[in-house]
């Protein structure tokens, strides 16, 4: 792989846990007589879950290989009377697969020794059938008590490479100690190499060290052939094995033990405090530190003796959480503040233009990450042969490193290429609800939500960025017309070339050639434009057919030639000329003219060189089209297997490209192809049709011979296979037979019982890349729901029944079955937007495409349009809200419209348009990343003025004489100028700026038109838009207010400052957007601001205080003592809710008669609020607030329940765990539905910082405990991922401190939408055990995902 230019990641598998995951870890497979198999994944929960996942070939995913569980009553002596630890379980594994070890409770060793061959849980025959290739698998697993062996305060612990033994080695500190007794003990920790004999669980001690720093953190196995552990600590290095050590001081407080020799010195002064390394060879350690440098670690070594170590400076990254090896020539750079990071390794000497980067990496100190107006989106969306030139911003910080003169002869050369990237966009610490740029004014319901986008403050540091979220795609438009009465359009190429060498190249040359032709299908006749510069209309210039509408149209031989297909038959043209008219009758019918007359075409698909019709008797003819003499036939007989079953959906698949992947699939590979005739050099051709009954089937062209079939495949079960697959395994096996009359039973049967007339509308079958990808299969149901099916080839040729099935299957026709086809389903996040029962008006349909924007993917039609973009193996889905129904869509390739679209809209508006080129969208939102190289805490939108106001914070490195100043006062200029003596330490600070952002018109870059510098040590905590009336004038003025704190130490008095800044363009300053208006010093931090009822609420230390306005002068009109510091306010009308730091929250009201703020009720318990925030529904307002515990609780205020104390006391309605801090809430109304009579209800919308963004929506009480009572019964009925229990995850953490249960009161919607992908029987089942129907509950997930449709 060292040579390749065109390298990515690839989604294999995607799950969605009902936890988190404390660790991962990967135990290898033991190689034995030259077998292959896989590795199994070991992931841990907190407390001490353990669950280990192998990958199953039978149905592409994940499968539990064994489950341990170290919780509850027998297992509570572990915790050794602990109710919190800091840390979850972790876990190492040995290198070549032996066993694994899981570190619980901080002192409990949990052992997983490996089976030795297959899995351990029955004969070899077995384990093949289920589930192909062997994986690793634990056998048993059993408990050492790291405490009986005299190790205490585990830090870390890692196996050794090159033992016949696994050989373990623990991290530990014997006699604690801390930063301030470091004088006294400093070297506190130890390292202690344990021989892991799992069959006699005896755990001899080998080797051990002593008298490492206390700061020491992290152990790193050295590879074969040196072998031994490096030690981590934030000042030192240490290697040590059993054979000898070294050590590498990293900077002056690096200290030998008293009688050792001085550690050697590095050439650098680093520190390696919650640093990351990994190998890219046997002797060379790659080590991110904690501000994103990568630094090389050489072990010089003579034989496996390492005589010292050497530390080298490479260049700037990104701010790195984790780090990996893949493979020899590549590792990953995983993070949590910034995108993560593919990137390949090449070792040897540079040249050229890398010789010139490396003696410019060796210069300069910082990095390169300045221009980050290349995103990420448009380096996956350029074509391989650019991938290796254009890198974006994050990649670029990425440097050459190269060795002095002198170390050249020892020390080996990387050159570094960055191949991929994940954008990430957490933590989300504060975001905006803000108008897009091309906002649509006019719009109204649903489309004037798409107005709207989030701005969210993301990332820390140099990787801090603003990122701006989009939940719906709202395109760029070019131009749009009225077009009443449009049915259709297609967009069609024409080459006029005929001696092009390249015509039948599928390659990425194909995506530059332009559209020739637009087709518009209207009621009684059909237009035809040229896409040349401009579209201008030559229906009276061409030979098409224009005397009615167009069913569909579409190029044939190699894009040659239009084929155009109308109700009574097809036209062939060659550009504007028409080669050959055939008309469609149906030879059955052609004595009964009155018939043949009715028999019309009223749909079409077409493939290369096939075109399949279908007539209005429910039939389909099949036309073929000859390369040779350019002529289109229909040939005879025409055969689709059952004529009483009729076909209901059906589309065509080309199986093209170098690889032709389906028909790899087929039961015989190596047979004779030339028995299966080919009429194109394009590859086979298959058609797809569903029937009435739910059957699916493949038909190949042009035998029309079925070579695979599934029966209820409108029952949507998670895995396709062939019927005949499972006739024969049936045969084979009478276990397997009694199973396969069991999944046949219900079928109609079922659907009669239940009463639902199920069967497919609309199929689609498409892959898209020529040299990779997968078909995907999708179909939507007359339900309105649709079925998401990822196909993969399952070769089980080892197993008896494969080999049977090849023995018996003598005739072509068995040969060509895709007996290795099967399918996989997976979730799709799509809802119809159609009432059950209520009449369709329109139509979904699934529109292809290969190249809009640079992505591949599928446009659904319908009442909620959405994009179905292929990313990575995997499809994106983002709805389209701005236009309402779409009727019509395509695309458009032309000189001015670079693949851009047309589509038609439900009001008769013809949009050309393209997407938005600055969006990644491989995300579940669509999302633009900003650059900021700072970190951004806080952000507030101001509607008047269409600006932002942000708060960040740079680091900026001062001598100690400027920072350490005790006399409590703000340093003015002359002391921020001031520099101390030549040789003083510098210190680190954040230097904090409020920036006012424009954002960007279409086509543009966000603009900072202003900074509203802080003073020196002066850290700007809130900034809000407020709305004060002046009491002076009477009059409401529209403020930006900034609240500060100086942070000067502890030995000096908190303080504050309140500054109201005028926004907008000044008239008679033009340059300038931000005037202060007021600013004063107040005794005591300015942690949260809100505007009440025209006056200024602001929380000052432990005081909230409410002021007003004279134009000139804040006073104070009223205060409240708070406990200990406010984290947040909120208002609604009068009532005041605020969280405090650690008292949790209190509800206020503002009396203006009295100038009175009078507490209602607070929460008696003990919380650490991060945010607050109103619940409203209705009439009823409830108080919302998130924890330190990743905690969500919802309280009442209630003075009329007796449980209230009389009203002084919150009542808990509801509790939930997150499994996420939440940092900000935002009210949003809720979009009215035909299932919901309440109008004044309202969601919260939050963001998480481990970067989610999710929302808590009121229910009605009925679709309340319908749901309610179906989310306790997916518990029991879903085969959750991994094992963990979706129930004891979302209930409410509190470490072991007292609290009582709250009532039950959320669902989750997460668990719910397992219902969705139940096989239909299944569903059926479940909600007739909880009283309720099918329909009912769609319904209620359908309405509930329409009503929270925002941005």
């Amino acid at each position: 792989m060292a040579g390749l230019s065109y390298v990515k990641l690839e989604l294999a598998c995607h799950y969605r846990l009902h936890g988190n995951v404390e660790s991962l870890g990967v135990l290898s497979y033991r190689h034995a007589e030259g077998r292959k198999g896989r590795d199994a994944i070991i992931l841990t929960f907190r407390d001490a879950k353990i669950s280990v996942l192998e990958f199953d070939d039978s149905t592409h995913g994940l499968r539990i290989g064994s489950l341990h569980y170290f919780e509850g009553p027998e297992w509570q002596y572990l915790k050794r009377g602990r109710e919190q630890f800091a840390s979850g379980p972790s876990v190492r594994a040995d290198p070549v697969g032996r066993c694994a070890g899981v570190l619980i409770y901080n002192s409990q060793l949990v052992l997983l020794k490996a089976a030795q061959v297959g899995y351990g849980l029955g004969d070899e025959d077995e384990s093949l059938i289920m589930g192909g290739k062997l994986c690793a698998h634990v056998a048993t697993s059993y408990i050492v008590s790291l405490r009986d062996l005299d190790m205490k305060h585990i830090k870390d612990f890692v196996f050794l490479h090159g033992y016949i033994e696994p050989v373990l080695v623990v991290l530990h500190e014997k006699d604690p100690t801390w930063a301030g007794r470091v004088a006294v003990r400093r070297h506190t920790c130890a390292i202690t190499a344990l021989s892991i004999n799992t069959t006699l669980k005896q755990h001899p001690h080998i080797w051990s060290a002593t008298n490492l720093p206390y700061d020491a953190y992290k152990l790193l196995a050295v590879p074969a052939p040196i072998g031994g552990v490096l030690v981590f600590c934030a000042n030192s290095l240490h290697y040590h094995s059993q054979s000898g050590s070294c050590a590498l001081g990293l900077n002056e407080f690096a200290v030998a033990p008293e009688g050792s020799a001085e550690y050697p010195r590095s050439k650098m002064s680093v520190e390696l405090d919650c640093a990351h390394a990994t190998w890219v060879a046997n002797e060379v350690a790659l080590i991110s530190t904690k501000n994103g440098m990568l630094l090389f670690l050489n072990l010089v070594y003579e034989g496996r003796s390492v005589q010292r170590l050497e530390l080298t400076k490479s260049k700037a990254s990104v701010l790195t959480s984790c780090m990996c090896t893949i493979g020899e020539n590549f590792f990953f750079l995983g993070s949590r503040l910034a995108d993560s990071l593919l990137v390949q390794h090449t070792l040897g000497s540079a040249s050229g233009r890398t010789s010139s980067l490396m003696v410019k990496a060796e210069r300069e100190e910082g990095d390169i990450e300045a221009d980050l107006s290349a995103p990420a989106a448009k380096r996956l969306k350029r074509e391989p042969s650019e991938e290796e030139e254009g890198v974006s911003a994050e990649e670029m910080s990425l440097y050459y490193s190269t060795p002095t003169a002198s170390d050249i002869s020892q020390k080996k050369t990387f050159t570094f290429t960055v191949r991929d990237s994940l954008v990430n966009i957490c933590p989300l610490r504060d975001f905006a609800y803000g108008l897009r740029s091309n906002a649509d004014q006019s719009a109204t319901g649903l489309g004037k939500q798409s107005n709207y986008e989030l701005v969210a403050c993301s990332g820390h540091g140099k990787n801090g960025s603003l990122s701006v979220l989009h939940q719906s795609i709202r395109p760029d438009l070019i131009n749009k017309v009225a077009l009443p009465g449009c049915s259709g359009i297609w967009t069609v190429y024409h080459k006029t070339d005929r001696d092009d060498s390249n015509e039948f190249d599928f390659g990425t040359s194909e995506d530059d050639e332009f559209h020739a032709y637009l087709i518009i299908s209207l009621e009684s006749r059909t237009m035809v434009l040229e896409t040349g510069d401009t579209l201008g209309e030559v229906t009276e210039n061409v030979e098409y057919y224009t005397e009615g509408n167009t069913i569909a149209a579409g190029n044939l031989f190699g894009r040659r030639f239009v084929v155009q297909v109308y109700q009574n038959g097809l036209r062939l043209l060659d550009g504007a000329k028409m080669l050959q008219e055939l008309l469609i009758t149906n030879s059955e019918l052609e004595n009964n003219s009155s018939e043949v007359a009715n028999n019309l075409v009223i749909e079409a698909v077409i493939a290369d060189p096939y075109m399949l019709l279908k007539m209005t008797d429910g039939s389909l003819q099949l036309v073929v089209g000859d390369v040779e003499n350019t002529k289109l036939s229909i040939p005879q007989p025409q055969g689709f297997g059952i004529t009483t079953d009729a076909i209901t959906a059906f589309t065509l698949y080309q199986d093209k490209g170098p690889h032709q992947w389906l028909r790899r699939t087929c039961s015989e590979m190596n047979s004779d192809r030339s028995q299966w005739s080919s009429t194109s050099d394009q590859g086979y051709v298959y058609c797809i049709v569903c029937r009435i009954s739910g059957r699916f089937e493949i038909y190949e062209l042009p035998r029309m011979v079925c070579v695979y079939a599934v029966d209820n495949f409108n029952h949507g079960m998670s895995v396709l296979w062939d019927q005949k697959v499972l006739e024969r395994r049936a045969n084979s096996n009478a276990a397997l037979k009694e199973g396969a009359e069991e999944d046949k039973a219900p079928g109609d049967a079922l659907l009669r019982d239940a009463g639902l007339s199920l069967h497919v509308s609309q199929i689609c079958f498409e892959s898209w890349g020529e040299k990779f990808g997968r078909p995907f299969l999708l179909a939507t149901l007359s339900d309105g729901t649709m079925l998401c099916y990822h196909a993969f080839s399952y070769d089980a040729n080892e197993s008896s029944d494969a080999l049977e099935f090849r023995e018996t299957a003598t005739s072509l026709k068995d040969l060509s079955r895709l007996t290795h086809l099967r399918f996989a389903r997976i979730p799709i996040d799509w809802v119809s937007g159609q009432e059950d029962g209520a009449k369709v008006l329109y139509e979904t349909k699934f529109c292809s495409f290969k190249n809009v924007g640079s992505f591949p993917g599928v446009f659904v039609t319908g009442l909620r349009p959405t994009w179905l973009m292929v990313c990575r193996g995997r499809l994106r889905p983002h709805p389209q809200f701005c236009d309402g129904a779409i009727l019509g869509f395509t695309p458009l390739h032309n000189v001015n419209c670079a693949h851009g679209f047309i589509y038609i809209t439900a009001q008769g508006q013809l949009k050309i348009c393209q997407l938005p080129s600055l969006l990644f969208y491989d995300n579940d939102w669509p999302v633009q990343k900003i650059p900021l190289r700072g970190t951004p805490h806080q952000i507030t939108y101001h509607s008047d003025v269409n600006l932002y106001a942000l708060i960040i914070s740079t680091p900026v490195s001062r001598p100690t004489s400027q920072v350490l100043m005790g006399d409590g006062h703000p340093f003015d200029q002359q002391q921020e100028n001031s520099i101390g003596e030549d040789g003083q330490r510098l210190v680190t600070s954040e230097d904090y700026e409020v920036r006012i952002i424009e954002p960007a018109q279409p086509g543009g870059n966000w603009e900072a038109k202003a900074a509203i510098k802080m003073h020196l040590t002066e850290n700007a905590l809130t900034v809000r838009i407020v709305s004060i009336k002046n009491i002076t004038t009477d009059q409401t003025q529209t403020l930006l207010a900034i609240g500060t704190s100086y942070v000067q130490g502890e030995d000096v008095a908190a303080k504050g400052r309140i500054i109201l800044v005028s926004v907008g363009k000044d008239p008679q300053d033009p340059g300038s957007w931000a005037r202060e208006v007021y600013s004063k010093e107040l005794k005591g931090s300015i942690s949260a601001i809100a505007s009440l009822q025209g006056h200024l609420l602001i929380a000052i230390g432990p005081k909230i205080i409410l002021h007003s306005w004279n134009g000139s002068e804040l006073n104070g009109a009223a205060f409240f003592d708070a406990p200990l510091y406010v984290v947040s306010l909120n208002i609604v009308k009068n009532f005041i809710l605020f969280g405090d730091i650690h008292k949790s929250i209190y509800f206020l009201c503002w009396k203006e008669d009295g100038a009175q703020l009078t507490l209602l009720a607070k929460d008696f318990g003990s919380l650490d609020c991060y945010a607050t925030e109103f619940l409203i529904d209705g009439s009823t307002l409830s108080l919302l607030v998130s924890d330190s515990r990743k905690n969500l609780q919802i309280f009442s205020y209630a003075p009329k329940s007796m449980e209230s104390w009389k009203g002084q006391k919150l009542l808990s309605r509801a509790e939930f765990h997150l499994g996420a801090h939440v940092n900000k809430f935002h009210r949003l109304q809720m979009l009215p539905t035909p299932g919901s009579a309440r109008s004044n209800r309202y969601a919260v919308l939050f963001g998480t910082l481990d970067g989610a963004i999710d929302y808590l929506a009121p229910l009605d009480e009925l679709t309340f405990r319908r749901l309610h009572t179906l989310q306790r019964k997916l518990v029991d009925c879903v085969s959750h991922v991994a094992g963990v229990n979706p129930r004891a995850f979302r209930q409410f953490r509190c470490d072991g401190k007292a609290h009582r249960p709250g009532p039950d009161n959320i669902v989750d919607c997460e668990l719910l939408s397992h219902y969705d992908m139940l096989p239909l029987d299944e569903q059926l089942e479940i909600a007739r055990q909880i009283g309720t129907t099918r329909a009912h509950v769609l319904s209620n997930l359908r309405d509930l995902a329409l009503s929270t449709s925002f941005l």
